[in-house]
């Protein structure tokens, strides 16, 4: 059945824009009139696909929805559908609602889809780059239980706290940044333009050896004037070098590797990776998703393979019969408390409320252990910065200190 790209006004002269199937263009022009539409245009969705460049997940860089505005997304949601208000109606306004141009597109899309009589998990999960697995299975969760207001919430509170975790990180990480940004500019510019000028006038003052320190800065500045380009090239290869070798199933699982045994930050990412596991497995039993459907997309919503692998391994010994913690435990990847409370929430039947508790309790380590590693990289970053121009301004110093003592004597 050939599907159609429509665009037409309701009753209040409102023009709504869908993509629907239908036998013909005829047949999707009446049911539309007996929906109370006029159409306007009409024609195959094969036509339309490059007018439209934005659907099913093809966004360009400057056209993103960040998780922010999915958030405040489905809390409006919630808040409308407790209220009474219809499906199609909700999904209208927030269209209206919201700024982002990426996302108004695509809700204006999912109406469409609902309205032809699509479910709103099967219209958002058009989307996978937008809408997570985690998300359209609550939504899925919530259509057959009938409690989608409560999982719009759930999903909008998960992806609150899931805001405020990165947020923490990313202020963590910014001063650090701004320093070592500042230290590498400052570098630069005593390299390239002081350096090569005290270099010059110590020549022109006859000095045929320099000492040690000043012999590395000057071929370092000479490096720079001469090679600069292959400074360039080797960080833009390894960037890419990097980045092409994490799309690889090999190399994504060595970078994970890595980034749990890297020292500090190591432990940080372990903390980090377990209170997303807690978050999204309590969030997903909350809602009522079956276990085995929760762990694997528990699996598929974390961004370590290696702890990911645990969970599955976890989930192939539940469908065995065996307990969720034994096979975590054999893992190494979780922590004996997180293996003691899972396992006590299996044994009391709150295996949900636990794993909220787990959350919170590493969401809280996250935040100390955020708050630690600035306490110490502050100072440290301020002494290495301190290190660095003095270590340039003792080496263009030390020849005009013998200058002025041949001078003297």
């Amino acid at each position: 059945m050939p599907s159609f790209a429509y665009v037409a006004k309701d009753s209040a002269g409102k023009t709504v824009e869908g993509t629907r199937q239908a036998d013909s263009q005829a047949v999707l022009a009446r049911e539309l009139k007996a929906q109370g539409y006029w159409v306007t245009s009409m024609k195959q969705a094969k036509e339309a696909k490059a007018a439209q460049p934005q659907q099913a997940g093809g966004f360009s860089l400057f056209k993103r929805v960040k998780l922010g505005d999915l958030s405040v997304f489905c809390r409006q949601f919630a808040t409308m559908i407790n209220a009474g208000v219809s499906l199609v109606r909700c999904l209208d306004v927030l269209e209206q609602q919201t700024s982002n141009v990426a996302l108004k597109e695509i809700i204006r899309d999912i109406q469409a889809e609902v309205e032809g009589g699509a479910t709103l998990s099967r219209a958002m999960g058009k989307y996978p780059r937008v809408f997570s697995n985690l998300a359209v299975g609550l939504v899925r969760a919530g259509e057959i239980g009938g409690v989608l207001d409560v999982t719009l919430e759930r999903l909008a509170i998960f992806m609150e706290k899931d805001v405020e975790l990165r947020r923490k990180v990313k202020a963590a990480m910014t001063y650090p940044i701004i320093v070592l940004f500042v230290a590498v500019t400052i570098v630069v510019f005593l390299c390239t333009f002081i350096v090569p000028k005290f270099i010059a006038l110590f020549e022109e003052l006859g000095v045929e050896s320099f000492p040690w320190t000043t012999m590395i800065l000057k071929v370092f500045s000479e490096f720079l004037l001469r090679y600069w380009y292959f400074a360039i090239i080797i960080a833009v290869t390894v960037y890419v070098g990097v980045g092409r070798l994490k799309r690889t199933k090999t190399g994504k699982r060595y970078y994970d590797i890595v980034k749990l045994k890297v020292p500090v930050f190591g432990a940080l990412n372990h903390k980090i990776a377990i209170a997303r596991f807690s978050r999204t497995l309590s969030t997903l039993l909350t809602s009522g998703v079956p276990i085995l459907q929760a762990m694997e997309t528990v699996a598929g919503a974390l961004d370590n393979d290696i702890i990911a692998d645990a969970v599955l391994l976890s989930r192939a010994a539940i469908r065995e019969g065996e307990t969720i913690g034994e096979p975590l435990a054999a893992s190494r990847m979780f922590p004996p408390m997180v293996v003691q409370m899972i396992s006590i929430g299996e044994e009391t039947g709150q295996l949900d409320d636990m794993l909220g508790k787990v959350a919170d309790f590493y969401e809280a380590e996250v935040d100390a252990t955020l708050q630690s590693l600035t306490a110490a990289l502050e100072p440290l970053l301020i002494v290495m910065l301190g290190f660095i121009v003095g270590f340039i301004v003792i080496a263009m110093f030390m020849p005009l200190i013998g200058i002025i003592g041949e001078l003297s004597g």
